[in-house]
């Protein structure tokens, strides 16, 4: 119980002073061009790391999720919204593992 509770404070302060830092150290508007295009793109890298390894794992099938990767990024790259390539992904997944069933 008591190396919980240790545990749980300096979780704590990890994230606060994770958190506090930029603000106490940064003032005024960023200028730096470098700096504010990395800080613009953070969000997108982090949901991207997350996101792209359940793609392939998440079918049960590395080669169903990855085709199914495969052939929504194209999808998207010609302009379809974000149900159809979801829908053509499913599709994808469903059809590539019942082949796999089938031979």
């Amino acid at each position: 119980m008591h190396s919980t509770v240790i545990y749980i404070i300096i979780m704590i302060l990890t994230t606060n002073f994770i958190r506090i830092l930029p603000l106490t150290l940064i003032r005024g508007q960023i200028k730096n061009r470098f700096i504010q295009s990395f800080l613009y793109y953070v969000p997108y890298v982090t949901l991207s790391v997350m996101t792209f390894p359940a793609i392939i794992e998440a079918s049960g099938s590395a080669f169903a999720g990855t085709l199914a990767l495969i052939l929504g990024i194209a999808a998207a790259w010609f302009g379809l919204g974000l149900f159809p390539v979801a829908v053509i992904c499913c599709v994808t997944v469903f059809v590539t593992q019942m082949i796999g069933i089938w031979l």
